[in-house]
């Protein structure tokens, strides 16, 4: 741009010193035919002056295409500016939406997760009393079971039949016995041994030793 306008200056120039040193000759009136008559007139006065107008015409010209395009350019500069700021907009807004929908899963992800923790303390402390409460039972019953092996394995106190038979255990411990079918027969119990009593040994003695003898 800078050299089509030194260009132009250039030619301006050269243009304006040839007709100074011609002036005589621009401005001296010569016979010019106009088609209808002839009148006497500069002729190179004329030329430069057509020349001098088209010249402002075609500067007029580039002014004005210089111009339109400059104003276009801002006009398409505003253009884009808008649509940037809608483009920004829109993915403010996107990114806007996007966290919500994040903060909105992480919530409930974390409710869900409370609820669960929840739900699980539960069961394990439920669990956990049925358990004890199972222990509890089986060690009562393990108690009971071993206080009355020990009274049936204790030796019989002073005064005390040993012969006589102890009481018997309660139902529920009993071991159940199947019935033999009717066909069967059935044999004849051995006659029972006769039973030594001995003299007690001594508080050290094997009580089971002493309740059946030799």
């Amino acid at each position: 741009m800078r050299a089509r306008a030194i260009l132009l200056v250039l030619a301006v120039v050269l243009l304006a010193g040839f007709a100074a040193q011609n002036w005589t000759e621009i401005t001296r009136p010569v016979p010019l035919n106009v088609a209808v008559t002839t009148v006497q007139a500069p002729l190179g006065l004329i030329l430069l002056v057509l020349l001098a107008a088209a010249a402002i015409v075609f500067i007029g010209y580039a002014g004005s295409l210089r111009t339109r395009h400059l104003l276009e350019s801002r006009d398409h500069a505003r253009a884009m500016n808008a649509q940037r700021d809608l483009a920004d907009k829109a993915e403010a807004s996107r990114f806007t939406d996007l966290r919500q929908m994040l903060d909105t899963h992480m919530r409930e992800s974390r409710q869900r997760e409370a609820t669960m923790n929840a739900e699980l303390d539960k069961r394990l402390g439920q669990h956990h009393r049925e358990l004890r409460d199972e222990l509890q039972r089986l060690t009562q019953l393990m108690s009971g079971r071993l206080a009355q092996m020990e009274r049936h394995l204790e030796p019989p106190g002073p005064g005390l039949d040993p012969m006589r038979p102890r009481p018997a255990m309660p139902v529920e411990d009993r071991t159940v016995i199947e019935r033999r079918p009717a066909d069967e027969p059935v044999m004849e119990a051995p006659r029972e041994r006769e039973r030594i009593i001995e003299p007690d040994p001594g508080p050290g003695s094997n009580p089971i030793r002493r309740w059946f003898g030799r």
